[in-house]
Formats: C-alpha cells, structure tokens, sequence
C-alpha cells in the first residue's frame, strides 16, 4: 500500500468523523482529516528539524521543526503521535509524546484543511531518521531555528504549528484556530 492509499477519517469543522477517504483522494480534493505534529528535542534540549523528501504527497523537499504525519482511520491522535515519532525518527521505545493543544489548520490558496494535534517528546536515543520522510536532519537549538526561519521554505502547517506553540508557552492563545 502506498501512502496515498492510506484510509483516513474525513472530520468536520469540530473535529467529527463523517467520512473516510484514501489520503490520496482526501489531499487532492481539500477534505478535512487529522494529522499530528510532534515538537521532538534531544537530550541537550535541542529541536529535531529536518528536510522532507522530494516524494512526499504534501510540502516536497520543504524544511519541518516537527515530526509527524495523518491520523489513520479508527487510530487515536495519541496513537498517531507515538506511531509517526517513531517512525520519522528511527526509534523504538520512545517515551509517550504529551499532547498539548489542537488547532485547525486551512489554507484557502491550497485547499488544505486539517485538524492539528500539536505533541512534545524528549528524545534520548540516538535517531535513525526513516529514509523515506527525511531527506536531511539536525538538531538545533531554539536560536538557531530561529535564524534560519527566513532562509529556506518551511511547510506551511508546521509554521502555523510552531507560531502557535510559541504563543502557547508564552501564555498567549496559542490553541486558537
């Protein structure tokens, strides 16, 4: 099975099961599923940050402070963000990533419209990043991010994502659509 034919749930603006679509047909045709994002930090409190691979079905090539992916149909966001952390990573054994907030993500240019449950996990062992999501990674520290946020194209969600939990550590309204 290829990714594009991944069954997924198809929700609606509060988040509701009213469908299921592969995700092929679910990205082609704008309809609202679930994805999870996963803020992974090593032992030194650094954040994984990686290039996508040119094949992927969303955002090719571009650059991602997350780790994570679509919620598959029938799975829990939890079951998704420790699935697609260990998966992105290269890991077995990694702790539960804790969930934050959720927020919904649309962009009228592109049609894209998902649920995003936003995660943190600590990452203490060594990463194998999974060759078929991760073309290039390191890990940097929060400054170091942020100098390079202007320099390469990052995906959109994941901006959208990492604004948010900004304003969320900071006791802003980071949750709000």
């Amino acid at each position: 099975m290829t990714p594009a034919d991944e069954i997924l749930d198809i929700v609606d603006e509060h988040d509701e099961v009213v469908g299921q679509a592969p995700r092929g047909d679910a990205t082609a045709r704008g309809l609202r599923h679930r994805a999870v994002f996963i803020e992974a930090r090593d032992a030194a409190g650094r954040l994984f940050v990686h290039r996508r691979t040119a094949t992927k079905l969303v955002f090719p090539s571009h650059y991602d402070m997350f780790v994570g992916g679509v919620v598959g149909a029938g799975e829990s966001y939890d079951e998704a963000a420790l699935r697609e952390a260990e998966e992105e990573l290269g890991v077995s054994g990694l702790p539960r990533p804790t969930p934050l907030f959720k927020f919904l993500y649309e962009d009228e240019g592109t049609g894209h419209s998902w649920w995003c449950s936003v995660y943190e996990v600590r990452c203490d062992l060594p990463v194998r990043p999974q060759v078929e999501e991760v073309d290039q990674h390191v890990f940097l520290t929060d400054a170091e991010l942020e100098d390079r946020l202007g320099d390469r194209a990052w995906v959109p969600d994941g901006l959208a994502a990492y604004h948010r939990l900004r304003s969320f550590r900071a006791g802003g309204a980071g949750p709000a659509a």
